[in-house]
């Protein structure tokens, strides 16, 4: 009879930017086992794990296999292991029976930790995966055949996987091959090519150390993401071999969650860089203008009770400009009363807020833009006057991601709908056309993109201690802090008056956006630090370093940087020069 036996294909490989691998395929080793070539199956693995490493889930995934395949194929008992072993194993082969050395494709990612959460890993293939999926590739039944299970890997599964080949071959009765009658063979996967510039990634990671947090660099003019980080991360080579047991829990049980890619999947109260969004509402409703000013004296009186400004001492005298210089939070509270939730939310929407933006991340979260329809139909009640001062200020309900900031700050620096690419385009694909144009007045935007240059550039900006001194690339930004707890009294009573006293989980979210150069847009930058403080000492200096980083293509110049800053600024160039990778692009890469 007439059996057919399909071949697999080659998975197609993923590159930056500019060439540089990300997931290729190479070549690696495994040892095999066929059952009815074997005396004694536990015996024959007993021996080979004498001679080599093998582990004991290995052997568990053996007879698992075993059990659904016929005793005349092959089992993979061993992948990715090495060359010495394979000597090791074809020097005893008259002692393992059955045993068989073979070599095949194993995925691998050069560049480790520093692409997981873009990139993803592939595992082998689940039922789970064959049962959603309507009608399954042939491809997937082949034993340890893998598939993508994450991130870019599993959302360009079909472009990637390729087409399987076939042999037709005759077998006798008992199944045994007797000849091959012909061979078609399989057709490689496509290739991927992304917008990141892994030298920037590699840096912003790097950057990140190992702070809970994330940081998303984008192209101001064409949308192009070029740097898409989470810290901290893991290596997705381990879920390829198979990650064990130990290794895993670790990995869940890791307060900082670095199996989430927080670039996209988290969802923070975007603090004080939501400003910015009240402030265009306020003007674009003619509440105010840039002359308007609101006394501060330090709180307000909301429904009876007293809001807070963070500056308890109040900032007196308040403009448009110094409400964002100095992060007043009185201002805002009294301009959003007046405005109202719905044009707040109308304008934050304008802005990448409250949506999810495609780009082929499956985990990307949406955020949230509350309103009061929102809150009568989740819970219930209405919407109160101090739900509006909260949102005001960034606080309460209104959740964004890091990506999501990095889309504002693009719109907000160029005045276009700016949205957000991650694949690269191909000649073929490319679009020239303009973005659409924010329908907000230009004269308004222009005054809060001034507002947030003297944020990191007048003496009492929030971020003035994280400016940039090359006046070529000037950066225009926004400190947030965005409260997880607020202090309670029982807290009070122990001596907890700050954020530094409380335990790491209650502790306040911190974070910073900037565009450069501010006359001419080119690089939005967006960075979250969990529980991490306040943003202009933790997440500004982040954010400052990784903007200079993609302005000047690689080290910026110790100039750039204020003076008091430059020697610890050298020793960090110094200490990442040794850690990041030397990277070079493959020649004629093909996507």
């Amino acid at each position: 009879r007439i059996n057919v036996r399909l071949i697999s294909p080659k998975r197609g490989e993923i590159y930056d930017r500019n060439g540089i691998t990300l997931a290729r395929n190479e070549q690696s080793f495994r040892i095999t086992l066929v059952e009815e070539e074997a005396d004694d199956v536990k015996g024959v693995l007993d021996k080979l794990g004498e001679l080599i490493t093998i582990t004991p889930e290995d052997v568990e995934q053996t007879f698992i296999e075993l059990k659904k395949n016929a005793p005349f194929l092959p089992v993979t008992v061993a992948d990715r292991v090495s060359w010495d072993d394979v000597s090791i194993v074809a020097l005893n082969a008259p002692v393992l029976p059955g045993i068989t050395p073979e070599t095949g494709l194993s995925r691998q990612y050069p560049l480790g930790t520093y692409f997981t959460h873009v990139v993803g890993y592939v595992g082998p293939v689940s039922t789970r995966d064959l049962e959603k999926r309507d009608a399954p590739d042939p491809l997937l039944k082949i034993p340890r055949f893998q598939i993508g299970k994450s991130r870019l890997e599993a959302s360009f599964e079909d472009h990637l996987r390729g087409k399987a080949g076939a042999r037709n071959i005759e077998v006798n009765a008992a199944g045994r091959v007797m000849q091959e009658l012909d061979r078609r063979e399989s057709e490689a996967g496509a290739n991927l090519k992304l917008t990141i510039d892994a030298k920037l990634q590699c840096y912003a990671q790097a950057r990140l150390g190992e702070e809970s947090a994330s940081a998303v660099v984008m192209d101001c003019k064409t949308g192009e993401l070029l740097a898409l980080t989470s810290s901290p991360s893991y290596d997705p080579n381990k879920f390829v071999r198979g990650i064990s047991h130990k290794d895993y829990n670790a990995l869940l049980e890791d307060k900082r969650k670095p199996l989430v890619s927080k670039s996209v999947q988290g969802a923070y109260p975007p603090g004080s860089t939501f400003k910015m969004i009240t402030a265009l509402a306020a003007l674009e409703a003619g509440i105010i203008d840039e002359k308007t000013t609101v006394y501060c004296p330090g709180h307000l009186e909301i429904a009876g009770k007293k809001k807070y400004c963070w500056k308890r001492g109040g900032h007196g005298k308040v403009s448009l400009e110094k409400s964002l210089r100095e992060s007043c939070d009185v201002f805002y509270y009294d301009i959003a009363l007046k405005v109202g939730i719905e044009k707040i939310a109308e304008v934050a929407r304008r802005f990448g807020f409250g949506e999810k933006h495609d780009i082929s991340m499956s985990v990307e979260n949406e955020g949230l833009v509350p309103s009061k329809e929102w809150k009568r139909r989740t819970r219930d009640s209405d919407w109160l006057i101090g739900d509006t001062a909260n949102v005001a200020i960034g606080q309460g309900d209104v959740l964004a991601s890091p990506l999501q900031l990095a889309i504002m700050t693009a719109r907000l620096a160029t005045g276009k709908m700016i949205s957000p690419k991650l694949i690269a385009d191909t000649d073929a694909q490319k679009n020239d056309a303009e973005e659409a144009e924010v329908t907000l007045n230009p004269a308004h935007l222009k005054a809060v993109r001034k507002a947030m240059y003297e944020v990191s550039n007048a003496r009492n900006g929030t971020a003035y201690r994280s400016r940039v001194i090359d006046e070529a690339f000037r950066m225009a930004g926004k400190t947030g802090t965005s409260q997880v707890f607020t202090i309670s009294e029982a807290e009070r009573k122990k001596g907890v008056t700050s954020n530094e006293d409380r335990d790491w989980e209650r502790r306040d979210h911190a974070l910073f956006v900037c565009f450069a150069p501010y006359d001419d847009p080119k690089i939005a930058v967006s960075v979250v630090v969990e529980h991490g403080g306040g943003g202009s000492t933790t997440a500004a200096p982040i954010a400052r370093d990784i903007l200079l980083q993609a302005l000047y293509g690689g080290t910026p110049p110790l100039t750039a940087y204020p003076v008091k800053d430059r020697a610890t600024i050298s020793k960090q160039q110094t200490q990442f020069q040794e850690i990041l990778p030397r990277l070079e692009p493959e020649e004629n890469v093909e996507t």
